[in-house]
């Protein structure tokens, strides 16, 4: 912020890894929103009522958020960390703080009707109601409508704080989109990711400069792969994929261990929290209990389980794509190390930890069959975006990786 007092920072923005510029746009209208809510101001100053957070793939989209609105609701007015409006906002249970996660692969008309309505009130116990909806580009038709209506005339106090990707930020209504202050957001550079899983984490220093060496600047990645082995094999399983393909069965069999990769991940992530919310409904509906009313209260227990279970499979379809999408974006990253390679230019790898097998690459295959193949890993992206059968898109896809 050249030529302009940089606004007080406090410590809840070291959430927020690598994005400098954006946390001193947010910082300055935390600053106009303590004044305006203290009274000592009548002028919105920085603040606004409606955000969008764009970004690529682990900038940090969802942590800028939430961070944002632990910084509103922070009883100093800067985002002290300590206070219970700073604590409560980042676990989730701050009762002016709604997070809309998409449990499916879209976000329906009428949870975002009921979110409104709830938004339309004053806050409770903090000084905002806040609302954070992580991947707006989900968002249905019928669902925008009802967020812009909202945008369109904001209550007092309320701030709708949206997240899209920067690769999609046009999936979000052009309407509501004109609405938002945009705050974009950079890769963080592998320096702030490693500082970050060492100092706040307690990750290994070595392990944590690996990790963000090799996570494409996914913070969360980066976390994961420093602290679960299983991920890191099944990083390993996926890079050597390329110089796996020698015979046409291959293909097949490179295919499948793909997607049982993303299933493997994705049922990882999703099988302790399924059998944890359904045991928690069980329980609030009664399971277990004695006396009288005992067989309704099971049978409504059980069927308000079969409705949860349909929920999680789409949460878990969801995960899977998100998670071979990840694999995928390996892949691709691969076969641009082996152009840079190829090349002889001095732009960082995306594997250096893989550099002899990319150099190995580099040497058998010239540089147009490499691109084909990187071509290839990029439609199979956007086919399985446009709901084609993940196997079906991953078996073109390495049946090309294995021809160039």
């Amino acid at each position: 912020m050249t030529g302009a007092v940089r606004p007080r920072v406090g410590p809840v923005w070291s959430q927020v890894v690598g994005q400098d510029v954006a946390v001193d746009v947010l910082a300055a209208a935390v600053e106009s929103a303590a004044a305006l809510t203290s009274g000592e101001s009548t002028d919105a100053g920085a603040m606004t009522h409606a955000w969008l957070f764009t970004g690529p793939p682990g900038s940090g989209r969802s942590v800028a958020a939430r961070t944002f609105a632990a910084a509103l609701q922070c009883e100093d007015g800067v985002g002290c960390g300590a206070c219970t409006g700073c604590r409560t906002s980042l676990s989730g249970t701050h009762a002016d703080v709604r997070m809309v996660v998409p449990e499916g692969l879209s976000i329906s008309v009428a949870e975002m009707r009921a979110l409104v309505q709830a938004a339309a009130r004053r806050p409770t116990t903090g000084r905002w109601q806040v609302v954070i909806i992580e991947d707006a580009d989900r968002l249905t038709e019928g669902a925008s409508n009802a967020l812009l209506k909202a945008v369109e005339e904001p209550p007092a106090r309320t701030a709708f704080l949206l997240c899209a990707p920067s690769d999609h930020p046009e999936d979000v209504s052009v309407t509501i989109r004109s609405r938002c202050r945009l705050v974009t957001l950079r890769t963080p550079p592998a320096e702030a990711i490693a500082r970050v899983l060492a100092e706040r984490d307690g990750i290994d220093p070595e392990m944590a400069r690996w990790a963000a060496s090799v996570c494409g600047g996914h913070v969360g990645r980066a976390r994961r792969l420093a602290t679960d082995e299983n991920a890191r094999k099944r990083r390993d399983a996926v890079l050597r994929i390329p110089l796996g393909l020698r015979r046409a069965a291959d293909v097949f069999a490179c295919a499948d261990e793909l997607i049982r990769t993303a299933e493997a991940d994705a049922t990882d992530e999703s099988k302790s929290r399924d059998e944890s919310e359904q045991d928690a409904l069980r329980t609030a509906m009664g399971s277990g209990g004695t006396g009288k009313g005992v067989a309704a209260a099971k049978r409504s227990a059980e069927a308000a389980v079969k409705q949860l279970e349909k929920r999680q499979k789409s949460r878990a379809t969801r995960t899977q794509r998100d998670t071979l999408d990840l694999a995928l974006v390996d892949l691709a990253a691969f076969y641009r190390d082996v152009l840079v390679t190829a090349s002889g230019a001095g732009a960082a790898l995306n594997h250096p930890d893989h550099a002899a097998e990319s150099a190995a690459a580099a040497a058998q295959w010239t540089p147009e069959s490499t691109l084909r193949r990187l071509e290839a890993v990029l439609a199979c992206r956007e086919a399985i975006e446009w709901n084609v059968k993940p196997r079906i898109a991953v078996e073109a896809m390495v049946t090309t990786l294995r021809q160039g």
